[in-house]
C-alpha cells in the first residue's frame, strides 16, 4: 500500500480506526473496550451487561474529572460507537435472542493495537525476531527447491547439524538460553498470540461480509435458483479458496487435533514456569491462548454456517413458492371445470388424436418362465427333537441414552473435549454397535461436537460368541471430538 497523500486523505475522513484515534473520547472508548473485549478476549457481549459495565465507567470517571464530562447515559454512548457514523463497535441481534448484542470491528482492535505500541516497555526484545524471519526465509528458500539433489544436500546438511548437538550433549556441553534469550522469545510469543486473535476478528468481518451480500441478492432475486446458487457459491469458493481462506482452513485443521492441543498445554505450562517468564508477570489468560484461538475460529465458523442457512433457507422457500403455483393452477382448472358443468360450450370441446383401441388378447400374452429351473431333491423330512430356547428371538437390546449423557457431561467437567475414543475407553461399550451409534446419535443432537475427517480413530469392545468365547470386536471411523 503507497501511503501517498491521497490516500491517507481518505482513511483520515472515511476509516474508523482513525476517526476513533481523532476522536475526543477516544481514551475512554479505547480503555474500556480493550478491558471489556480485547483483555478477556470476548466476542459476542448483550447490551445489558455492557451497558452496565460502562455505566460503571462512566460513574468512575464522573467522580474523578465532573459529571460534565461524560454527560450521556451509557446506552447512549454505545449506541453512537455503534452508528455508521463511527463505526466502532457492530450492533446485531442473535439467533433466537431479541436483544442487541455488541461486538467489535476489526478497525477497532486495530486501533486499540496500535495504541498498545505506543507505551514504552522495559525490554525490547530484537533476537527472536531476527531468528524468526530468518527460519521464514529458509522455510519459503526449502519450500520452493525443485531439484531433488539439492533438497537432499539441505537434508543431509540438517541431519548432520543434529547429530552434532546429539554428541556435544552426550559429552555433558548442553548450552541453555538464558535469561534474555526466554524474555525476548516469550514477548514475541505473546504478540504473535495477540495479532492472532486479531486477524480471526477480520477474516469473520470478511465472511460476514459474504453473508450480508448473500441476503440482499435473495432479497431482491428474480432470475432462476440455479443462476442465484452458482453465483453466490462461487463468490464463496472465491474466499474460501483465496490465501486467507486456505491459511485459516489449513491453522484450522492444525489446531483441531488433540495432540497438538494437548502437546500446546504442555509447552505452555512448562514455559510459564520458567523464573525469568515469570519475573515478566504474564497475564493468567497466556496459559489457556490455545483455546481463546479455538473460541475465535468457532466464531468465524458460525458465520460460514450462517451463509449455507440462508441458501437453504433461500431454497426452500422456492420450492414452497412453485408448488403454492402449481396448486393454484390445478384449483383454476377446477373452478373452470364445475362452471362449465351445467352449461356446456357448444361445438368440439377436445379433441382426442387416436381413438383406436389397442386390442390385446389374454392369451396372446406368454405364460411366465423360470429363468433357472430348479431341482428338488427326493429326500424324506424328518422331525427335529432340539431343545432350543425360544425367548431369544423375543430378547431386545436397549441403550440407556440418559445415561450415556450423563457419562459424556462428566467426563466434560474435568476437560473442555474429550474424543469418543477416549469415552469407550473411560466406560467400555456394553451392548456394542448399539450403544456406539447412540454416542453418535448424542454427538449430532445434545452435544456440541466437531468431527476430524484427517484422522481415524479405532473404538473397540468386546462380546461373547455363542460357544462363550470372548470376541473382539472392531470400529473404523473419523475422530468424534465432544466440545464442552
Amino acid at each position: 500500500m503507497i501511503l501517498d497523500y491521497a490516500t491517507l486523505d481518505l482513511l483520515r475522513q472515511g476509516h474508523p480506526a482513525w476517526r476513533l484515534l481523532r476522536s475526543d473520547h477516544a481514551p475512554l472508548v479505547a480503555s474500556f473496550l480493550q478491558r471489556v473485549f480485547v483483555a478477556p478476549n470476548v466476542r459476542v457481549m448483550a447490551q445489558a451487561d455492557l451497558a452496565e459495565a460502562l455505566e460503571d465507567e462512566l460513574f468512575a470517571l464522573r467522580e474523578r474529572v465532573g459529571a460534565e464530562a461524560f454527560p450521556k447515559p451509557a446506552l447512549d454512548y454505545l449506541n453512537d460507537w455503534a452508528g455508521n457514523e463511527k463505526g466502532w463497535l457492530r450492533k446485531f441481534y442473535v439467533h433466537a435472542s431479541d436483544e442487541p448484542h455488541f461486538d467489535l470491528t476489526p478497525a477497532t482492535e486495530k486501533a486499540i493495537a496500535w495504541l498498545g505500541t505506543l507505551t514504552a516497555r522495559s525490554f525490547v526484545g530484537t533476537e527472536s525476531r531476527l531468528l524468526t524471519l530468518f527460519e521464514l526465509l529458509k522455510q519459503m528458500s526449502e519450500g520452493s527447491e525443485t531439484d531433488p539433489q539439492a533438497r537432499i544436500a539441505e537434508l543431509h546438511k540438517r541431519r548432520d547439524e543434529i547429530d552434532a548437538e546429539i554428541a556435544r550433549v552426550v559429552a555433558g556441553d548442553m548450552p541453555l538460553l538464558d535469561a534474555t534469550g526466554l524474555k525476548d522469545r516469550f514477548q514475541q510469543f505473546i504478540q504473535l498470540a495477540r495479532e492472532l486473535l486479531t486477524d480471526f476478528r477480520e477474516v469473520e468481518h470478511n465472511f460476514r461480509g459474504l453473508d450480508r451480500r448473500v441476503r440482499e441478492r435473495i432479497a431482491l432475486w428474480q432470475g432462476s435458483k440455479g443462476a442465484l446458487l452458482e453465483e453466490i457459491m462461487g463468490e464463496r469458493d472465491a474466499i474460501t479458496d483465496s490465501d486467507q481462506g486456505r491459511s485459516f482452513r489449513a491453522f484450522w485443521d492444525f489446531l483441531m487435533s488433540s495432540s497438538r492441543q494437548e502437546e500446546l498445554s504442555a509447552l505452555l505450562d512448562r514455559v510459564l514456569m520458567l523464573p525469568p517468564v515469570a519475573q515478566l508477570k504474564p497475564d493468567a489468560r497466556t496459559r489457556r491462548v490455545h483455546y481463546d484461538w479455538l473460541e475465535a475460529g468457532e466464531h468465524t465458523q458460525r458465520t460460514v454456517a450462517q451463509l449455507s442457512q440462508q441458501l437453504r433457507r433461500f431454497l426452500d422457500d422456492q420450492a414452497w413458492l412453485e408448488n403454492r403455483r402449481i396448486m393454484d393452477i390445478l384449483h383454476g382448472i377446477e373452478a373452470k371445470a364445475l362452471a362449465l358443468r351445467d352449461a356446456p360450450p357448444a361445438g368440439e370441446v377436445m379433441l382426442i388424436a387416436d381413438t383406436a383401441a389397442d386390442i390385446e388378447l389374454p392369451m396372446e400374452r406368454p405364460l411366465h418362465t423360470p429363468a433357472i429351473k430348479p431341482l428338488i431333491a427326493d429326500i424324506a423330512l424328518e422331525s427335529g427333537d432340539a431343545d432350543l430356547d425360544a425367548a431369544v428371538l423375543y430378547s431386545q437390546v436397549v441403550v440407556d441414552r440418559a445415561q450415556l449423557a450423563r457419562h459424556i457431561r462428566h467426563a466434560l467437567q474435568e476437560r473442555s473435549q474429550i474424543t469418543l475414543r477416549e469415552l469407550t475407553e473411560l466406560q467400555p461399550l456394553q451392548q456394542g454397535l448399539a450403544e456406539l451409534v447412540t454416542y453418535l446419535q448424542l454427538a449430532g443432537d445434545s452435544f456440541k461436537s466437531v468431527v476430524d475427517e484427517t484422522v481415524s480413530d479405532a473404538i473397540v469392545w468386546r462380546r461373547n460368541a455363542p460357544d462363550g468365547a470372548e470376541v473382539e470386536k472392531r470400529a473404523q471411523l473419523p475422530r468424534v471430538i465432544f466440545v464442552r
